[in-house]
């Protein structure tokens, strides 16, 4: 950026599928869809052909896609809701809800926003610098201050580098923590930092007994790493967006300030935890040292954390962000859209929760052989689905879920594709947010059941057909 307009080509409304693909990376003009005055955008008078439900052209298959399946945010897509894929030839037309994955940002939230924020104090000044954003979430966490960097993954990597300044020091977590599975190890390659893993118990929490024992084996041991951090992650990604009791926290800070450790919380959907328990985000946070929050999650916003805590460690944090390369000039654009994604977090969230809890009821009155789900355990806006036996199997079910076929057609009137997630050898995850209705939650719980419905049949005609392709029958 830096001053220099790069525009990408129009979309226009006479274009077919490809032109929603188009990438819009220009922060200092308004979106294709918006430039030729027409275009395809929520409430556009016009709709480009073969755009939409009952408006596609021979030979295309547009889709709406609700992603439930993966935590990262995806590319800029302009364009109304349902945006297209690439046309499959004879195939019937689709309506793609994705369920894989967190939401892509809405234009909304990007529209006139400045190019320049995280800039040197001579620069002009801009519309809403990151020091604003990080002192609103400083204060909705109940910290000293905090520091607005690219991702969560940074985030926590500088918490854990911040407080164990010793090479060798033990970090105390669970062993189906999103840091330690899913992070390439980066604490032990980046920070030089022990990572000691303790089970997880289905809620996400820790056994405190075996958590103290672990402590005490290795405190004041010369043959033990020295433990200084426990983290803890919430809500829990893998216990399918469990959010961790108030008197769990309670019970770890004091145990931790027991033995002299100190405690970070993995806050990627913090606040999701805070609108399932109905309190302040802050009643959370104070009981750690230090908390990361992710913007990109259920908050909508393109990219971004924050990492927050004492003023003494945001001054640490911001030597090591220097270090990790995460210092941004442009980082006005994403501080404007993090902002709104906060203002309007308890209402999304809030329907996002009550639409993962419908189509969960709908899989438990399935009542189906082929999968089920623990409705107890869904708290906020993610849905472990379980598949029984051996086929189909999750990644097979995905298979069946996302292709679309005449037959489908023909006996529901619709062709749905769902894209969910194959977490684990027995489950599948969806995962909600703003782009997901009621409408959308209701077409895909009808697709399980119709997929459910077809395997169960399978089954009791003892064959186990191969899952036909994404792109229907």
């Amino acid at each position: 950026m830096g001053g220099t307009r790069t525009c990408l080509p129009h979309c226009s409304p006479c274009k077919c599928w490809e032109s929603c693909r188009v990438l819009w990376s220009c922060a200092l003009c308004p979106p294709p869809h918006l430039q030729h005055g027409g275009g395809h955008g929520p409430g556009s008078p016009t709709e480009p052909r073969g755009h939409g439900p009952g408006g596609a052209s021979p030979g295309t298959r547009p889709r709406q896609e609700v992603s439930l399946l993966r935590w990262a945010c995806a590319p800029l897509l302009w364009g109304h809701r349902g945006f297209c894929q690439e046309p499959d030839p004879g195939g019937p037309p689709a309506r793609c809800q994705e369920l894989w994955r967190d939401p892509r940002p809405s234009p909304a939230l990007l529209r006139h926003v400045p190019a320049r924020a995280d800039a040197p104090p001579q620069d002009p000044p801009v519309l809403f610098p990151p020091a604003e954003l990080q002192r609103r979430a400083a204060g909705l966490l109940g910290m000293e201050e905090a520091l607005f960097v690219p991702t969560a993954t940074m985030a926590n990597l500088i918490a854990v580098m911040c407080h164990c300044q010793r090479r060798g020091a033990q970090l105390i977590l669970g062993q189906d923590a999103h840091l330690h599975r899913f992070k390439h190890g980066g604490a032990a390659q980046v920070a030089g930092i022990h990572p000691q893993v303790l089970p997880d118990l289905p809620d996400g929490t820790f056994d405190l007994e075996r958590l103290e024992l672990t402590i005490r084996e290795a405190h004041g041991s010369r043959y033990h790493p020295r433990p200084e951090l426990i983290c803890l992650e919430n809500t829990h990604s893998s216990a399918g967006g469990r959010a961790l009791p108030l008197a769990y926290l309670r019970q770890v800070r004091g145990l931790a300030g027991r033995y002299g450790l100190r405690v970070h919380m993995d806050g990627a959907r913090l606040m999701n935890a805070a609108v399932a328990q109905d309190v302040e985000p802050a009643r959370i946070a104070r009981h750690c040292d230090s908390v990361s929050l992710c913007f990109s999650k259920g908050l909508g916003a393109p990219a971004g954390a924050v990492l927050a805590g004492r003023r003494e460690f945001v001054a640490e944090a911001w030597r090591a962000r220097k270090l990790l390369g995460g210092g941004m000039r442009q980082a006005g654009v994403l501080a404007a859209a993090a902002r709104l994604g906060l203002e309007r977090a308890e209402a999304t969230l809030r329907r996002d929760h009550d639409n993962a809890r419908r189509f969960a009821e709908g899989i438990q009155e399935l009542n189906s052989p082929v999968c089920s789900v623990n409705l107890a355990a869904v708290e906020t806006n993610i849905v472990m689905v379980s598949i029984r036996g051996g086929w189909p199997s999750p990644a097979e079910l995905c298979q069946h879920l996302r292709a679309v076929s005449e037959e489908e057609l023909a006996e529901t009137g619709q062709a749905v594709s769902v894209l969910l997630f194959p977490w684990s050898a027995h489950a599948v995850r969806a995962v909600w947010h703003r782009d997901v209705s009621a409408r959308d939650t209701e077409l895909a719980k009808n697709k399980l059941e119709f997929v459910a419905r077809k395997c169960q049949e399978k089954l009791a005609q003892g064959l186990r057909p191969t899952p036909p392709s994404a792109g229907g029958a």
